[in-house]
């Protein structure tokens, strides 16, 4: 995969890409390569997409922007998109954001994050639950 992104991205042709695992031990490995190809005026052109499948749980959901936040950056995330049209899988974006802000105030708790920088923090939660993806879909 990081050779087809490369000769993809060398030609100028490749596009806006959110890549996802099924495999939680693949998360580093993904959240690294993603990072090679960030260069151009896109800003996080190339996604980790959220948890999937396998890792479609809290803690898939959990690992996955734990590893994004500590190889990438956690607030140009595009957050929980949904391939379903099922009106019934609108739930699994409230509990994506639930998980979200839970890691976040984790982390606040912990000292890991100043507690003075929750004007960003709250901006950053709402970026990543909407307007991260409204930026890169360009809807």
């Amino acid at each position: 995969m990081s050779r087809f992104l490369n000769k993809l991205d060398s030609e100028r042709m490749l596009a806006k890409t959110i890549l996802y695992n099924i495999n939680p031990a693949d998360n580093y490995m993904l959240a690294t390569m993603i990072g090679n190809f960030q260069e151009g005026p896109t800003p996080g052109k190339i996604q980790f997409g959220s948890g999937w499948w396998f890792c479609d749980q809290k803690y898939g959901m959990e690992s996955q922007m734990n590893t994004l936040s500590v190889l990438g950056l956690l607030s140009r995330f595009v957050g929980m998109l949904t391939d379903s049209r099922s009106f019934l899988s609108y739930p699994r974006h409230d509990y994506f954001r639930r998980i979200l802000c839970n890691l976040l105030g984790r982390d606040i708790e912990n000292g890991e994050m100043p507690i003075e920088e929750m004007p960003r923090i709250r901006e950053m939660v709402r970026d990543i639950s909407y307007y991260n993806a409204k930026r890169y879909f360009q809807f």
